[in-house]
C-alpha cells in the first residue's frame, strides 16, 4: 500500500471514530419509554471522546458553534445528560461523549408556589421541560461571587442543576422570610418543609 493510501485509510478511520450526534439521538429515542427518562445512572459505557457541543449559561445548546434551534432535539439530548464530578457527558448504553457546560446545564424559567410558610410548595419549570418540586432531594442553593452577586440554583436530578433565571429569583425573594438556622438569622424561602437560605438577615439592605 502506498503512503497516500495509508494516509487515506488513517483519515477514514479517524473520521469513523469521531463521536457524532446521530447515534446519540437514535439511542436516546430508543431508550425513552412512555415519556420516562432513560436510566442513565445505570449506564456505564466506554468513553468515546469529546463532542463539540456546549451548553451556555442562558441554557442555549450549541453544536460545532451553531445554536441547536430545535427544542425537541435539545429536550432529547437533555434526557441522556450525565454528570460525573465537574464533567458532563451524553451517554447511551454503548457510548459516552464529553460536552462542555458553561454553568448549569438547565435554566429554571418559571415556578408556581402554593401554600405558606413551611407548608409552601415551590414547583419549578426548566427550559428543557422538566418539572421540579423544591425540597430535600431538590434543594435550592445560592452562590454569591466576590461582589456579592447571587447565582441561584435548584437541583433537578442526579447532580444536574438549573440556574434560576433573574425574573424567577426576584419572585422567590418576594416570597422570602426570616428564619433562624443554627443560631443565625437567615432570609430565605420554604418549600415542602425545607428552608433554603438566600442571605443572612444581617446583610440585607433594609
Amino acid at each position: 500500500m502506498t503512503r497516500q493510501s495509508d494516509q487515506s485509510a488513517t483519515a477514514t478511520t479517524d473520521t469513523a471514530a469521531k463521536p457524532g450526534p446521530d447515534s446519540l439521538i437514535a439511542a436516546a429515542k430508543q431508550a425513552q419509554k412512555e415519556g420516562k427518562l432513560p436510566p442513565v445512572d445505570q449506564w456505564d459505557p466506554p468513553f468515546c471522546g469529546d463532542l463539540d457541543m456546549e451548553i451556555k449559561r442562558d441554557g442555549t445548546w450549541f453544536y460545532e458553534g451553531t445554536p441547536i434551534g430545535r427544542k425537541p432535539l435539545v429536550r432529547l439530548f437533555s434526557t441522556i445528560l450525565k454528570r460525573e464530578g465537574d464533567a458532563y457527558f451524553l451517554v447511551t448504553p454503548v457510548e459516552k461523549v464529553g460536552i462542555r457546560v458553561e454553568d448549569a446545564p438547565f435554566v429554571a424559567v418559571d415556578f408556581e408556589a402554593a401554600g405558606e410558610g413551611p407548608a409552601q410548595v415551590i414547583t419549578f419549570k426548566t427550559n428543557v421541560g422538566d418539572t421540579v418540586i423544591a425540597g430535600r432531594e431538590n434543594a435550592i442553593r445560592v452562590v454569591r461571587d466576590a461582589n456579592g452577586e447571587p447565582s441561584p440554583y435548584v437541583h433537578v436530578r442526579a447532580g444536574l442543576e438549573a440556574l434560576i433565571d433573574r425574573k424567577s429569583f426576584y419572585r422567590l425573594v418576594d416570597l422570602g422570610e426570616a428564619h433562624e438556622v443554627e443560631g443565625e438569622d437567615w432570609f430565605g424561602v420554604w418549600s415542602t418543609g425545607e428552608f433554603f437560605k438566600i442571605i443572612p438577615v444581617a446583610e440585607l439592605d433594609l
